[in-house]
């Protein structure tokens, strides 16, 4: 897919200085950059780069003047930075505006879907699925039975989407991620053995909810996982049966949420974070990677360590543990002191 400096700077409303009719295919670092591509500079300490960089078109911003002779085209910009985030967004829009089904893949008779659908081959829609306009599902994604997906979705290949799930509008659902799977839910007999409990609940994901890829989001066993507007999960994350997680909270991989617990909003939780279930964390709480969290959390705490406490004690505890060797010898020399002097007495 090709873009011209004139139709760029339309996009984006910038002014040009070399070349309009040069063209790009790809983007680049402005240290890396080669024929063709297109890059920005927008931290002076990459400036240096402008002067050596073999990519085609670079996004600046008004007031940068060059102080040597440059090769590449320049599109000047009130912000270099917002501009070429908006240009990948522009990007992403028109590479993904993908409309049809294609074939071979299968639609149930009672499957439901708007306008500006696309379908990926090998892919399955269930019995009274309903999908809003524009949503895109890539090839070898399921969903299954009773499904809702609102507007302007994207599920990448080879998601799966389980019965009864529901899903907002301006959500994106990455390769691999399973929603609506069985909670952890068994019992055990006098034997020892388990059976398994039901679980009969759904999951919930409110507007503008970004799943990871690889990241499992359990079935509730009566009424529903919730995962509300604006959440953000990275990969390989696991959200246990009943879990709430609140708005605009976002979590960093390899986390794992036990059943029944209650995430607040604004909250900010680190990769390899785990969390017991039966709890509550309350508003824009900070947890630091590795943590292990074992009770409440009241609003706005910042916590560290397993089992994790306050993010201040944890830091000044960790000066003392560093120092714990040097410490138990300090100890035994005034041991030895004591011994000593009770010995003349």
């Amino acid at each position: 897919m090709k873009f011209t400096a004139t139709q760029i700077a339309g996009i984006l409303g910038g002014e040009i200085e070399g070349n309009p009719q040069i063209s790009v295919d790809k983007l680049s670092k402005i240290e890396e950059g080669e024929k063709g591509s297109l890059t920005f500079l927008a931290n002076p300490k990459y400036t240096s780069f402008i002067y050596t960089t073999k990519a085609s078109i670079t996004i600046v911003n008004k007031d940068f003047i060059p102080e040597q002779e440059i090769s590449t085209t320049l599109i000047k910009v009130d912000d270099a930075y917002k501009s070429f985030s908006r240009l990948l967004e522009y990007y992403n829009q028109v590479k993904n505006n993908k409309v049809g089904i294609e074939s071979p893949s299968f639609v149930t008779a009672s499957a439901k879907y708007g306008e500006g659908f696309y379908l990926g081959a090998f892919s399955y829609l269930g019995e009274n699925v309903h999908i809003g306009n524009n949503v895109k599902v890539y090839p070898n994604v399921y969903i299954g039975d009773n499904v809702v997906i609102g507007n302007d979705c994207i599920i990448f290949a080879g998601a799966k989407i389980y019965s009864e799930s529901i899903i907002g509008n301006y959500c994106v659902i990455h390769s691999g991620a399973i929603i609506g799977a069985d909670g952890f839910g068994f019992t055990p007999n006098e034997n020892g053995e388990y059976s398994k409990v039901p679980q009969t609940g759904n999951v919930i994901i409110e507007d503008n909810v970004d799943v990871g890829a690889g990241t499992t989001i359990d079935r509730a066993t009566l009424g529903s996982t919730i995962l509300r507007k604006g959440v953000k999960l990275d990969n390989q994350i696991q959200i246990a049966h009943n879990v709430e997680i609140g708005e605009h909270t976002a979590i960093a991989a390899q986390t794992g949420i036990a059943g029944s617990t209650k995430i607040g909003k604004h909250c900010l939780i680190g990769g390899q974070v785990g969390i017991v279930g039966h709890i509550t964390i309350g508003n824009r709480v900070r947890i630091q990677a590795q943590s292990g969290i074992g009770r409440n959390v009241k609003d706005e705490e910042v916590l560290q360590g397993s089992p994790a406490l306050n993010y201040g004690d944890y830091n000044k505890s960790y000066v003392h543990f560093k120092n714990f060797p040097k410490i138990i010898n300090q100890i035994s020399e005034l041991e030895k002191k004591l011994d000593h002097e009770n010995q003349k007495h």
